[in-house]
């Protein structure tokens, strides 16, 4: 059997992001094929700290880097929300230990990355937002360590931002030219290949829209994490004024607000919203939290699909201003175009919106359409492997 080597972020305290590993898994062995998640551990060496100086000037990953170090620094001064997201990560890594069960060996240092790659039949670089104009440097998610020969495929992985920077369009068009076979989770991501390479791209589904929601009761059970009617807010980005618009609806209905507080970010608004914040909660809780849930209101990729393949009344809000250079709004905007749920962005009135009907039957049948060819692209693709 053909082993196909998995390039994906399995191992982030993101929700969203292990559901997309677990469903590229999924995919990948109901085509027939045998994988292994990469495991790459990068070895501080002279040469290796050396070779990393440039990211020190990249603009996108040094921003990152500082936003992390903030949150954590203003997390540790508040003990016991600290304590919680302690819970919260080893939920996280639990999850890894129990879904996760096919990982290579640790492979130290990019040398070793490099002859182990020779292993695989095909290496596929998942979903998620890998291509980041930050994570050029790391060059794995690239594929850069994978021989000539060895089929390099692109599954739905997307670069996040509208526009890659111009210092980086030269190395941009480089590495995607080494690939077989490219795809992109986004409209503009199919854009952007187009445009560096002068190759067409397919626009495919993200890995979690290739099963049903009845699928995804066969790998998360149904569970009830909490009891009577509630509003799940899912919120990633920093904006006060969606947790403002949120106790509207909440006035309106009468439902109590449930949150996972101080993910991405450290939002003093969290403190005091919500009426129960939950740490104690893995991805499996994640997707039934929104599978009982009353409303989804959420400025989450993510968030919003799971919401649609459990035909829920959600409205997604923008979590980036559109002329922020870190915007990554771009895959909420392909996300509607592609599924016809524009109306299911936030305007102006949260009460409209949310209780503004869903055609569902329609929406069933692009998902359905965009299922076939993106499964239909993924096996021609692996294919390429079998050569």
């Amino acid at each position: 059997m053909k082993k196909i080597g998995l390039c994906v972020c399995y191992d982030t305290k993101n929700f969203g992001s292990q559901l997309q590993v677990l469903a590229t898994q999924k995919a990948v062995e109901e085509l027939g094929y045998d994988y292994e998640v990469i495991r790459y551990k990068k070895k501080l060496t002279p040469v290796f700290m050396l070779q990393s100086l440039p990211r020190l000037f990249n603009p996108y990953f040094m921003r990152g880097k500082l936003s992390g170090i903030k949150k954590r620094r203003i997390i540790k001064k508040h003990e016991e929300i600290a304590k919680q997201v302690s819970v919260r990560n080893k939920r996280f890594d639990n999850f890894v230990d129990s879904y996760f069960l096919k990982l290579s060996k640790p492979y130290v240092g990019y040398e070793a990355l490099k002859k182990n790659a020779k292993k695989y039949d095909g290496v596929l670089t998942g979903s998620d937002q890998l291509w980041l104009p930050g994570n050029l440097g790391s060059h794995f998610y690239t594929q850069e360590f994978v021989p000539d020969n060895v089929n390099k495929v692109a599954y739905a992985t997307s670069f996040g931002v509208g526009s890659i920077p111009w210092f980086q369009k030269k190395r941009t068009r480089n590495y995607l030219n080494r690939f077989q076979y490219l795809s992109s989770r986004e409209l503009q991501g199919s854009k952007i290949i187009k445009e560096l390479t002068g190759r067409e791209s397919v626009t495919v589904a993200d890995p979690t829209l290739l099963f049903s929601g009845d699928e995804w009761f066969d790998y998360i059970p149904d569970n009830k994490v909490i009891e009577g009617k509630y509003i799940f807010c899912y919120f990633l980005g920093d904006n006060p004024k969606h947790r403002e618009i949120s106790e509207e609806l909440k006035a309106k209905t009468g439902f109590e607000i449930v949150t996972i507080p101080f993910l991405d970010n450290f939002v003093e608004r969290d403190l005091t919203f919500g009426d129960k914040p939950l740490y104690d909660v893995d991805a499996a809780d994640f997707v039934n939290l929104i599978r009982n849930a009353e409303y989804i209101l959420t400025d989450s990729f993510h968030g919003s699909v799971f919401s649609i393949l459990n035909h829920k009344k959600f409205v997604t809000f923008n979590r980036f201003m559109d002329d922020s250079k870190d915007s990554r709004n771009s895959r909420i905007d392909s996300l509607c175009e592609l599924l016809g749920l524009s109306q299911r962005r936030y305007k102006s009135d949260i009460i409209e919106t949310a209780d503004r009907e869903i055609d569902y039957e329609a929406v069933d049948k692009r998902v359905e359409k965009l299922r076939i060819n993106s499964k239909a692209y993924l096996c021609d693709a692996l294919k390429g492997s079998d050569k």
